[in-house]
C-alpha cells in the first residue's frame, strides 16, 4: 500500500459541515481527504434559500435548537459564532442581505456560498473526491480503514458528515446513521422536520378551494408557538409558520392557529356591528383575512346574518374560530421536502467541545447526523459551520 493513501484525517460527505471540517483541518496542517458519493458538492447549500442560501442567522442562540440534551450544542456554537461566519463572508467580497428575523441571504446566488467554502478548502489544501462511495468501514490500530470507490484509504481520524435522509432525491440516506450503529453510538429516532404537514381526503374536503391562500399567522403545538406565514397546499399545510412548528409536532398531536395574531377579534366584530349593523358577517371577516378563508371558515361553522342579529355569544364562537382554529394533522410530507432531519446520533455519546465520539477516540460526527436540529431560518448551516469548526480544531 502506498504511503499516499494514507491521511490524517478522512471527512464522509461534502457538504456544508464536511467542508468546514475540511477547512479547518487543512488550516491546522493536517493532510486531509474529503468524499461523496454524490457528483458535486454542497448540493443542499446550492438549493437553499430559493437558490440564494440563507448562510446563517444574526439572532442564532442555543434556543433555536432542538436536541435531547438541548445544552449539548452551546460550546460548538460559542466557538464559532454566526459572526465569525459573517466575517469569512465579507473576506470573500460576498453581498448578503438581512431577509427577516435576522436570516441572511446571498444578494447574488448560493453559489458564492459553495465557491467560497471549496476555494478555501483548496488553500487549506485538503483533497475532494466526487462520485466516490465509501465502503467497508473498520477502525484499525492506528485510526480506520476503508474503501473509497474501491481504492483503500486509511486514516488517523475519522470524520462522519454525511447528513440526515431528508431529500433523498440529492443523495440524502441513513449512511451515517449506519456507522454510528457499528460502532456502537446510540440514535434518537431521526424523523422529518421543517416539514409541510398533510391532512386526509375528508379533512381536505373541508379545506377545498384554499390551495395557495397565505396569511399571517401564529402556530402552536407542545407549549411552543411561532409566528410566521401560512400556506394552504392541495395536500395541506405550509409556508414558514407550519414547517417551524412541525419540529415540535408528533402523530396524533392536534395544531393550534390564529389567524389574527395582532387583532382583539371579539372587540373589532363588536365594534363593527356598532358602526355598521347591517352588514353581513363574512363581509367583516374578509377585512381580516384573506377573502377565500374567510368565505370557507363561515361555510365551515355556519357563520351567516347580519351583526345585528348576532349575538355577543355567536361573535365570540366567531372569535375563537379565527383565533383558535384547532387541526389534526393526518401526518407529514416526510423526507421527499422535509428540509431537515429530526434525531439521529445520540449527543450523549459525543464530546460537546470537539464532537469526538467518546468510545471510540478519533471518530467524529458533525451536521444534521448528530441529534441536533436548528429552526429554520439559516440555523441549521450555522450548527454544520460550528459543529465542522469544533471538530476541525481537534481531528
Amino acid at each position: 500500500m502506498s504511503a499516499s493513501s494514507h491521511y490524517d484525517v478522512l471527512i464522509i460527505g461534502a457538504g456544508g459541515a464536511g467542508l468546514f471540517c475540511a477547512i479547518e483541518a487543512g488550516r491546522r496542517g493536517r493532510r486531509v481527504l474529503l468524499v461523496d458519493h454524490a457528483r458535486k458538492p454542497a448540493e443542499k447549500i446550492r438549493i437553499s434559500g430559493g437558490g440564494r442560501c440563507n448562510f446563517t442567522n444574526l439572532h442564532c442562540t442555543p434556543k433555536n435548537f432542538l436536541s435531547q440534551n438541548p445544552h449539548f450544542c452551546i460550546s460548538a456554537l460559542k466557538s464559532f459564532t454566526q459572526h465569525d461566519f459573517i466575517e469569512r463572508v465579507k473576506a470573500h467580497g460576498i453581498a448578503f442581505h438581512e431577509k427577516t428575523l435576522g436570516q441572511l441571504f446571498c444578494d447574488g446566488s448560493s453559489q458564492e456560498i459553495i465557491t467560497m467554502l471549496l476555494d478555501d478548502m483548496k488553500a487549506a489544501g485538503a483533497e475532494l473526491r466526487l462520485s466516490s462511495p465509501v465502503t467497508e468501514i473498520e477502525k484499525t490500530e492506528a485510526g480506520f480503514s476503508a474503501k473509497v470507490d474501491g481504492t483503500p484509504v486509511t486514516s488517523t481520524s475519522l470524520v462522519i458528515a454525511s447528513g440526515g435522509k431528508s431529500i433523498p432525491k440529492m443523495g440524502a440516506s441513513g449512511f451515517g446513521y449506519e456507522v454510528a450503529k457499528k460502532f456502537g453510538l446510540k440514535l434518537v429516532d431521526p424523523r422529518p422536520a421543517l416539514v409541510p404537514f398533510t391532512f386526509g381526503p375528508e379533512k381536505l374536503e373541508k379545506l377545498q378551494g384554499l390551495s395557495g391562500v397565505a396569511t399571517q399567522t401564529v402556530a402552536s403545538c407542545n407549549k411552543t408557538s411561532f409566528r410566521e406565514a401560512l400556506l394552504f397546499t392541495h395536500r395541506g399545510l405550509s409556508g414558514p409558520a407550519v414547517l417551524q412548528i412541525s419540529s415540535y409536532w408528533r402523530e396524533g398531536d392536534e395544531i393550534a392557529l390564529d389567524l389574527l395574531p395582532d387583532t382583539d377579534l371579539l372587540e373589532a366584530l363588536k365594534e363593527a356591528r356598532q358602526a355598521q349593523p347591517k352588514q353581513e358577517v363574512h363581509t367583516v371577516l374578509a377585512r381580516h383575512v384573506p377573502k377565500r378563508l374567510a368565505d370557507r371558515l363561515c361555510g365551515l361553522h355556519g357563520f351567516e346574518g347580519r351583526l345585528a342579529d348576532l349575538s355577543n355569544t355567536r361573535l365570540a364562537e366567531i372569535a375563537d374560530a379565527l383565533k383558535d382554529w384547532r387541526l389534526t394533522p393526518d401526518g407529514t410530507e416526510g423526507y421527499r421536502t422535509a428540509e431537515v432531519t429530526l434525531g439521529g446520533v445520540d449527543t450523549d455519546g459525543l464530546s460537546s467541545k470537539t464532537m469526538e465520539a467518546r468510545n471510540v477516540p478519533g471518530l467524529y460526527f458533525i451536521g444534521e447526523v448528530v441529534d441536533v436540529t436548528g429552526h429554520l431560518g439559516g440555523f441549521n448551516f450555522q450548527w454544520a459551520w460550528s459543529s465542522g469548526y469544533a471538530a476541525g480544531q481537534h481531528v
